[in-house]
This record gives C-alpha cells, structure tokens and sequence, in this order.
C-alpha cells in the first residue's frame, strides 16, 4: 500500500471533536487520518474507532489508529501508528492483517535505524519545530536535521515529517528527501488548508519531475 504525503493527525478535548475533526479533514479531502485518543480508556478508543472507521469509509480515507493495534485490527482500519514507548512494531505485526501497515515514531538517526530494522511501513520523524501535542523533551529536527538523517539513512521506507508543520514550511521540508509530512494544529484551525497542503505537495512531485536530470539525457 502507498503511503500518502500528508497524514491528518486528530486532535480535540473530547472524544466527539476528535471525531468532529477527523469528518472535516475528510470532507477537505485528507487521503488519510490517524485517530490519536490519549489518556481514554480501550473500551471509549474502541467506540471512537468504530466511529472514526464508519466516517472514514464513507469518504474512502484510511484510518490509522495511535498505538493500539488490537483495537486497529478490530475495526480493520489500514494500519497502527507506534510512539517510541508503545507496543513493538514487531509484536504488533504478529497480530495485525497482512495488508495493515505500521508505523513509528522516531526522533533521531538511531530511532530511525531501530525501526527499520522492526520492518516498519513508514517512520514518522520529528519533531520540525516545538509542538505543544507532545511532551518535547526531543531535540527539535528542523530542515537540517531531516537533511542529515536521510542522506545516512538511504532508505526506501517513506519517512514522514512531523511536529508543528505549518503551510509555509512545506516546500523547504520537501526538499530533504522526506515522502511527506503530518500535520494536526494547522490543519484543525482550517480544514480548508488541506486541500492547499496537496497542492503544494503535488506541485513537489512537478518540480522534481521537471527538474529530473534523467529527463534530459
């Protein structure tokens, strides 16, 4: 399955504007959202699951679920996304559909390597910039610090760039080698910019395309 450049990652004070705002990222055209419920029990994360799976459907949009892969595989949602102190993604593949993916998060080179050797899907790697949605003890990645994890890493596995993303930032970031970005905050504040985030994105893939030197042999 492709991994899609731009992941919506939910965000709310309750469970209902979770859902609220993952109905709206889809109405915007988000090619796929993570339901991200902290500090709920399984039996409400379940519920939400549900719930999320039934919108998501209806818009053809898939569902990522944040760290719990039973409740991923219960709902069939496309896949589970693993913090760094969350299941293994090697345990959890165990458990999973063959077809669901899984990702991980990582916040250095070392993460990244620990991870692809877990055989993860697509590797969220972050933070860009301080984000009041974790708990920031990380040292904060900017343009630079994706530039010189990609350039060791030399990996096929997409990595995602994550943490505090604003529209502005997105042709900078692209131009590290990262396959896409997630974003949550600036999103929420207007799902109108989704559709703004794939164009830039898309107009990406244009350039590269355009600038390919291959073309030109």
């Amino acid at each position: 399955m492709s991994i899609s450049k731009l992941h919506y990652i939910s965000q709310g004070t309750t469970v209902k504007e979770h859902l609220e705002n993952i109905q709206q990222a889809c109405q915007a055209g988000a090619e796929l959202v993570q339901l991200r419920l902290k500090n709920y029990s399984e039996k409400k994360i379940l519920k939400a699951a549900q719930e999320a799976r039934e919108i998501t459907g209806h818009f053809q949009t898939r569902l990522i679920i944040n760290d719990h892969y039973k409740i991923a595989k219960e709902v069939k949602a496309d896949g589970v996304h693993l913090g760094k102190t969350d299941t293994s993604p090697l345990e959890a593949r165990k458990h999973l559909y063959t077809w669901q993916i899984i990702g991980g998060t990582a916040n250095t080179l070392e993460d990244c390597k620990n991870l692809l050797d877990k055989k993860v899907d697509y590797i969220g790697l972050g933070p860009f910039r301080f984000t009041t949605t974790k708990d920031n003890l990380s040292p904060i990645l900017g343009t630079n610090g994706y530039l010189t994890i990609l350039e060791e890493l030399k990996t096929e596995t997409p990595i995602v760039a994550i943490g505090g993303i604003t529209l502005e930032d997105v042709p900078e970031i692209m131009t590290t080698g990262v396959h896409g970005i997630a974003v949550s905050g600036e999103a929420t504040k207007d799902f109108n910019k989704i559709n703004t985030f794939y164009q830039i994105l898309k107009g990406e893939d244009k350039l590269e395309q355009r600038f390919d030197i291959n073309n030109f042999k």
